[in-house]
Parts: structure tokens; sequence; C-alpha cells
């Protein structure tokens, strides 16, 4: 374990050194890029017979459990940084479009993805249950913003779109989750039926949300009666360690819990409970494990590929299941988009529908999930269009992100649209 973690840490290491010096791309893309060109050349050494280094490459990556390290290990340390510089009155002014976005876009796009990819595999004689088909638009609906709100900020975007982004992604992840559990539930005969399935996904939000105020709550009062940074930042890291694990424990939302807790920390904690000097503290410790454990996510990202069974069938899916995401990643959000605007009178910024749908990327725990369904050829074909949508959304719309909001912003002169801040909560008495 050691040496694995070993060479996962220095080639991340690597990968980092080499885009800032040489690429000077975003650091998640850029250490995706180079890991997956540095796997794509040795699968094709290996395809020639030169050495025997891709063989080993493919064995150390194969020690890995991927879902493992993502689900139980990442994730909730990733959602709480993430939670923490998320400033709670813009995502109070947002919360409608968030909510939607996390709840009926999420299980609307598994739902347009599902029934989609259905049709697609059986095309390609890849039948598989349709069951399965819905595991994969669960799996997928996911957002990850990571790699691209430095490309938002740097180009400009309003900060209103900025925070849809980011709120969505951190509460879909938890809502994608729960869904996915019911459905791998009843495709393996777990579950108890649609009954079941309903109150589990009760169970889990709804008790996430309570755990998390809890979680935060009790770090709150223990932050406040004490001043001593080095013990402030580890109470948090106890607190989301501690409280992701006790949640799964409990049957609840652990991303959710942590999501929660994040949110109070964030904004109630850091400005009632803690000094300046632990708040700097504490901003620079969870900045820097945001920052390195996302270069390791993404550098695992890149090498996953030399795991994949990549069958000629699987790969001309690839492209067409891109497409079907792209297709309800539009559909799911422009159906709240509308009927916000429609219903409720909000204002939206103008390509608000394009560029939501162009910069939801999908990340890690969209891998991590596919790798959590049994063995079999459904899961080695959900994988492999899995993996390909991942690297096609990080490195065309998360690299192309950018010139499409400069180009909208030259256009149209994008300025916050009404609905964000100040105007919001007079306007619809949010």
């Amino acid at each position: 374990m050691l040496d694995t973690l070993a060479v996962l840490v220095s080639l991340t290491a690597l990968c980092a050194y080499l885009n800032h010096r040489f690429i000077r791309l975003p650091m998640a893309i850029g250490v995706m890029s180079l890991a997956l060109a540095g796997s794509l050349l040795l699968l094709l050494a290996g395809g020639l017979g030169i050495g025997d280094l891709g063989t080993r490459a493919e064995a150390l990556v194969a020690t890995i459990d991927f879902n493992e390290v993502v689900m139980h290990g990442m994730l909730a340390a990733l959602l709480f940084a993430g939670a923490m510089g998320v400033e709670l009155e813009r995502l109070r002014d947002q919360k409608l479009p968030i909510g939607l976005l996390a709840s009926l876009g999420t299980l609307g796009a598994t739902l347009l993805v599902g029934a989609g990819s259905y049709i697609i595999f059986s095309m390609l004689g890849l039948g598989i249950p349709f069951l399965y088909c819905l595991l994969f638009g669960a799996l997928i609906a996911p957002t990850d913003p990571v790699a691209v709100l430095g490309i938002l900020r740097s180009a400009g975007a309003p900060p209103s779109l900025e925070t849809k982004i980011t709120g969505e992604s951190l509460f879909n992840d938890g809502v994608a989750v729960v869904v996915f559990t019911i459905l791998l539930e009843l495709a393996t005969g777990e579950g108890g039926g649609l009954g079941h399935g309903l109150w589990l996904f009760v169970q889990e939000a709804l008790g996430g949300v309570v755990f998390g105020m809890m979680l935060g709550t009790l770090g709150f009062w223990l932050i406040r009666s004490i001043d001593h940074h080095d013990v402030e930042v580890l109470l948090t890291l106890a607190l989301v360690l501690g409280g992701y694990a006790l949640a799964m424990r409990l049957h609840l939302s652990g991303p959710i819990a942590v999501v929660v807790a994040g949110l109070m920390i964030g904004n109630h904690g850091r400005v009632l409970a803690m000094s300046a000097r632990t708040r700097e503290h504490l901003d620079t410790f969870w900045a820097m494990v945001d920052e390195i454990l996302n270069a390791l996510l993404f550098v695992l990202i890149g090498l996953e590929v030399l795991i994949l069974d990549l069958e000629p069938r699987y790969l001309v899916a690839v492209p067409l299941s891109i497409a079907l995401v792209l297709l309800a990643r539009l559909l799911s959000v422009g159906a709240p988009v509308v009927a916000l605007r429609r219903m409720a009178g909000r204002d939206f910024t103008p390509h608000a529908v394009k560029l939501l749908t162009w910069g939801g990327l999908k990340g890690g725990i969209s891998v991590a999930l596919a790798l959590a369904l049994p063995a079999g050829p459904e899961r080695e074909l959900i994988l492999v269009v899995t993996y390909g949508v991942v690297a096609f959304s990080i490195l065309v719309q998360g690299l192309s992100i950018g010139r499409m909001v400069r180009g909208l912003l030259d256009e149209r002169k994008l300025s916050p649209e009404p609905d964000d801040a100040a105007s919001s909560g007079a306007q619809h008495g949010e």
C-alpha cells in the first residue's frame, strides 16, 4: 500500500510540475491530460510488444480500489472543502434554482440517460437490463466544478452562475449517490421494492441534512470553546472523516451531511467562533487538502484507462453516449430554468442554459460509482462509456468553457443577473 501511494504521489507531483512548467493548463485538467497521455503510450507500447512497463503499470492500477479511495476517502474532504468556500448568502439567493437542479434535474438526467442508453446499447447489440441503463444515468448525472470554476472566474462569468454550478454540484453528488444505491439494490435483488426505495431516499437525503446540521453545530461549539488553531483545524478534520463514516454507518447520506456541515463551519464557524489567525490556518489547510486530493484524483482518472476493456463495440458506444449525456443535461437544466422564468418570474443570465449545460463537467465520482457495479458485461460496458464521457467533459468541455463564456460576454455584454444577491430577496421574497 505504501509503495502504491508513493508512486501515485510522485507521479502526481511530476505531472503537476510538467503542467505548471510547460503546458500551463488548469491543474486538474493538466495532470489528467498528462496521466492519460502516459497511459495511452504505455498501452501502445504494450500492443507493439515494447517492454513490460505497461503490464507493470496496469498491475499497479489494478491494485487500487478506485471506488473505495474516492467514495470512502477523498469525497468527504473534497465536498467539505468545497462547501467551506461557498457564501451562504449567495446560496440562499439561488436556493430555488440550485434545489431544482440538484434534485429534479438529477432525477430527470437519470431517466433521460437511462432511456436513451437503453436504445443505444440495444442498437449496437449490447442490450443490457433497463435497470443497469438507469444506473448509468444515475452515476453520470452528478457534476464536478473543480476543473471549470477557475476558468469561469478568469473569463469573468457572473458570480451567480458560479454559485449555481457550485451549489448544484455540492448537493447533486449526494442525491445521485442515493439514487444509485437504490437502483443498485433493485438491480441486484437486494432491495425491498419501490416503496422501500422511496423510504430509503427520504431517510438518506433528509437524514443527511439533519445529521449534517448536528455535525456543524457540534463543530461550532467545540471550536468556539477554545482558541488554538492547530486543535481547531484538527477538529474540522475529525468532523469530516468521523462524521462521514458515522453517517454511512447510520445509512444516511455522508456526502449531504458533510456539505451541510461545511456550509455551517465555513459561514458561521469561521466568522463567529474563530480568531483571524485560526481562520487563516483553516483556509490554508483546506485549500491545500482540496488541491492535493483533486490532483491525485485526476491523475487516478487518467490512469484508469489502463484497466478498461476497450472492446470495439464499447468504443462505438462512447461518442453516442457523450451526445446523449449532453442532450440529457440540456433538457434537465433547461426545464427548471424555463419553469422558473415563466412561473416564478425569475430572470437568468443570458445563455444560462448553454453555460450550465457545457459547464456541467463529470468527474471522479462517476468513475467510482461505475466501478462499484457488480462484475459482469454490464459493468465493463458502463465503465468504458462512463470513462469516455468523463474524459470528454474534462478535456473538451473544460478547455473550451472559458472561450464560450468570453464569446458570450463579448456578444451580449453580460452583467450579474437580476436574481443575484440584493434584488433576489426583494423581488421574489426569498
